[in-house]
């Protein structure tokens, strides 16, 4: 019937919408055929576009350009060497100027893995990683309440006009990325903090819900991300608050409002 359509036509458009922008890289008419791949130690950590490739060739001391793909020097052999020595790079990329990505420089370090369960092979400027494409890792908070008469309602927060990425977008009541050295739940823990006055208590009861990998593309480079997603209940009184700027307004909608939302541009 009609309401079976209805679900059908805004699965297809999720599917498409999601498919489309989220993990564009392995689309038709991506860059995917033209990229090397970017390996420390042998093992492959990211993902070069030629645009960059073109510029990091200029330090052969730091990056080792091959036919088939580019490593970081065998030289380099500690974390905090190649840390050092890449960073020199970045530095060096963003005083030049040619690359989007590198003008929203955050002072904030991701650590690089061969895999997550592995240690980091060296750090890097967040906005650094996609130059490099290596693997991005957040957090996104699922944070809902249970009403007695509506049902479950979930938080939405629209994300500030200043932010660098996305700029008064709709977002989840609160997410981050994994700076160097915390764990998922050290970041939960500060995110619901900064982004929505959640407190540790309550944070801390949030349910693992399961993890999403996708990998696009846009104008600042490549982004091969998983996000670690939990579901948090809140208390039916409790008025999120923004404390770090980065959040101007919050929404609490029914989950059929949710999912038109998410089907529109914003």
């Amino acid at each position: 019937g009609y309401l079976s359509k209805m679900a059908a036509s805004w699965s297809e458009m999720m599917l498409s919408k999601l498919v489309g922008c989220c993990n564009n890289f392995f689309q038709p008419g991506s860059s995917r055929a033209v990229c090397k791949p970017f390996l420390v130690g042998g093992q492959q950590v990211g993902w070069i576009q030629p645009g960059v490739e073109k510029h990091i060739r200029r330090f052969p001391d730091v990056f080792m350009v091959e036919d088939k793909q580019v490593s970081l020097c065998p030289s380099l052999q500690t974390y905090e060497e190649r840390t050092a020595r890449v960073q020199e790079v970045m530095l060096r990329l963003r005083e030049e100027g040619n690359f989007i990505a590198l003008k929203g420089w955050r002072d904030e370090m991701y650590e690089v893995f061969h895999q997550r369960s592995s240690p980091p092979v060296f750090r890097v400027e967040r906005t650094a990683t996609a130059l490099l494409g290596v693997k991005q890792y957040g957090v996104h908070v699922n944070g809902y309440v249970e009403h007695p008469e509506k049902g479950p309602l979930m938080w939405i927060g629209r994300r500030a006009q200043n932010k660098s990425t996305y700029p008064g977008k709709l977002d989840q009541v609160t997410a981050g990325g994994f700076t160097a050295g915390l764990t998922a739940q050290e970041v939960l823990v500060k995110e619901c903090a900064e982004e929505a006055n959640i407190p540790q208590d309550i944070a801390l009861t949030a349910q693992p819900a399961g993890a999403i990998s996708y990998f696009y593309e846009d104008e600042r480079g490549l982004f091969p991300e998983i996000q670690f997603v939990f579901d948090l209940r809140l208390p039916l009184d409790f008025q999120p608050v923004n404390t770090d700027g980065e959040v101007s307004e919050f929404y609490l909608w029914d989950m059929d409002k949710v999912k038109e939302q998410l089907v529109l541009p914003d």
